[in-house]
């Protein structure tokens, strides 16, 4: 079998131009970067607002393993399989990150014969959005410290300062750094951390923003800093706002791009999945929704977080209200979560796939709250086994879900069909009854504790002591009413990424919370989550390299 890569470099692309035609854009509304990369114009979508809403489908998964899963690929492989069958279908995906990219992850991009191209440019500076939302976040940083070298007439607390610098990288010695080195003239030394780009407020803001109008609000009122009489500090009071809006203006506009089977997919924004809310802009899936009769969106990592986030912030916020939900896992994962070591995977085992069944299960639960159909689907390997795969499709009916392997790793759009036929009928038959999970005018340790003991199953929160302050400061600034953005490992139910299946017994610990003002919503840190990861033993940059043509190899 070919490598990724190799078959997206093998691809013959259509020209962007073409593949907008398909969802009725002309040229002129095309901001060209090259051949098959463009931008959507603010006219295209100010034109089309007033259009009735296609139906909005949601890509999530169980907790992820060693194993993979395979969501981003079966979410291209759905949106094929809809084009195949005649259906004016359309992707809504996020942006890969440079950090993951270059590390142990990957790029985002799918896989096989199910990938969104092309591949290299998505995965590395693609059309420079990231590197907009870095220089706008550092902007930010050098206005907040040139301001206190200035006679800091806002009385800034230089022990206060909450807003970090970014690099979308991961590179952990940046975590906790001193600044201000050197002379009178270098600035105030002070205690400095950066975060990757992907955890920077103005990547969340930028993704939940809805116009330009709505931007310069969301970043004029992003908190900075306090100032020594504790009152907060933002960026309007440094007038940064039209600065940094200025950055992003072109970075504020969707990316069109077609995937192997020349589907259109927008690709926008790219939010941490288990620091900040993991989802798309609104801008994208609200622009999908106006131009296909169907949008496949994902959120990032397990349900218990992407779904999750996708629900309470990101629908709440912008008003969305999804019509079916797809479940990814697969037999090896399940096998996984069942206490089978990596290099035996792909050995049947049906006593390990009951044993690790329970995660799926949570999950199928979880979704189940939002009152969204469900429909689960097993990304295909050969080495599953007959007797495992009807097991697993037994279990899902019997829990009022709707069933479909997908092989669209291997066959593309044509592997999704089964799958496609099941969510169209969930989208036809089935009423989606979508709610959130808490109210706004629940306190914030009551939304923390609503999401811990319904969605990850724990008996209940505790709290460090710097935690609790921060939160009755939010509350006392007036936030109480935000939603909470949970940061958590994605590797399980708990905080704790050795507890695998699904875990009892066990409190969620919230070590950290901060204030993301100008997101809307309150970011609450557990266990021993990082905002910018480190690089493993042997990253996967190790193997990435460029030949005289300027072909890309080792990048998967």
């Amino acid at each position: 079998m070919k490598t990724d890569i190799e078959i997206a470099q093998e691809a013959v692309m259509e020209p962007i131009g073409k593949v907008a035609e398909k969802i009725g854009i002309g040229e002129d509304d095309l901001e060209l970067y090259g051949k098959y990369k463009a931008k959507l114009s603010n006219e295209l979508i100010k034109r089309v607002e007033e259009r009735p809403d296609g139906k909005l489908v949601l890509m999530t998964a169980i907790n992820p393993t060693p194993a993979g899963e395979g969501k981003t690929t079966t979410s291209i492989g759905l949106a094929q399989a809809f084009c195949k069958m005649g259906k004016k279908a359309i992707l809504a995906l996020r942006e890969p990150s440079l950090g993951p990219c270059f590390g142990i992850k990957g790029g985002a991009a799918g896989g096989g014969y199910s990938q969104v191209v092309p591949m290299e440019d998505l995965n590395l500076h693609f059309t420079g959005d990231f590197h907009a939302i870095t220089s706008a976040n550092n902007l930010l940083a050098a206005m907040l410290d040139n301001h206190i070298q200035q006679g800091n007439e806002l009385g800034i607390d230089p022990r206060q300062v909450v807003w970090k610098r970014c690099l979308d990288m991961n590179d952990r010695v940046l975590r906790n750094i001193v600044v201000g080195l050197g002379s009178k003239m270098d600035g105030m030394v002070r205690e400095d951390h950066f975060v990757i780009t992907v955890a920077s407020e103005i990547m969340a803001v930028l993704c939940l923003a809805d116009d330009m109008e709505d931007l310069k609000r969301r970043l004029g009122r992003m908190i900075v800093a306090y100032s020594f009489e504790g009152k907060p500090v933002t960026a309007d009071d440094l007038h940064a706002t039209g600065a940094m809006a200025a950055l992003l203006k072109d970075a504020l506009k969707p990316n069109l791009v077609q995937t192997l089977e020349h589907t259109p997919a927008i690709v926008h924004g790219g939010p941490f999945a288990n620091i900040a809310h993991g989802c798309n802009s609104v801008r994208a899936t609200k622009t999908a929704m106006k131009l296909a009769d169907i949008t496949i969106t994902e959120a990032g990592f397990g349900a218990d977080l992407g779904a999750e986030k996708f629900f309470d912030i990101k629908c709440r916020m912008a008003g969305l209200k999804p019509d079916a939900v797809v479940l990814v896992a697969t037999v090896r994962a399940l096998k996984y979560n069942g206490g089978v070591a990596k290099a035996d995977l792909a050995q049947e085992n049906l006593d390990a796939v009951k044993a690790g069944i329970v995660n799926l299960e949570k999950h199928i639960e979880n979704l189940q709250k939002f009152g969204v159909p469900v429909v689960v689907t097993l990304n295909a390997f050969a080495t599953d086994t007959q007797a495992e795969l009807d097991y697993v499709e037994q279990f899902c009916k019997e829990r009022g879900c709707e069933f479909a392997i997908s092989e669209v790793w291997e066959k593309g759009g044509e592997g999704g069909i089964a799958l496609a036929e099941k969510v169209l009928d969930a989208l036809e038959n089935r009423e989606s009854n979508f709610k959130v999970l808490y109210d706004d005018e629940l306190s914030l340790k009551e939304k923390i504790e609503t999401i811990a003991k319904e969605i990850y199953g724990a008996d209940g929160v505790t709290y460090a002591n710097a935690a609790n302050k921060e939160l009755k400061r939010i509350e006392d600034l007036g936030m109480g009413d935000f939603p909470v953005c949970m940061a958590k490992t994605q590797y399980s139910l708990s905080d704790d990424q050795h507890k695998l299946g699904r875990p009892s017994g066990f409190s969620i610990n919230v070590r950290e919370v901060y204030v993301n003002a100008g997101a809307g919503f309150v970011v609450v840190v557990t266990g021993a989550i990082m905002t910018m990861p480190g690089l493993p033993k042997q990253p996967a940059a190790n193997n990435i390299d460029v030949n005289e043509e300027g072909a890309i190899t080792g990048l998967f």
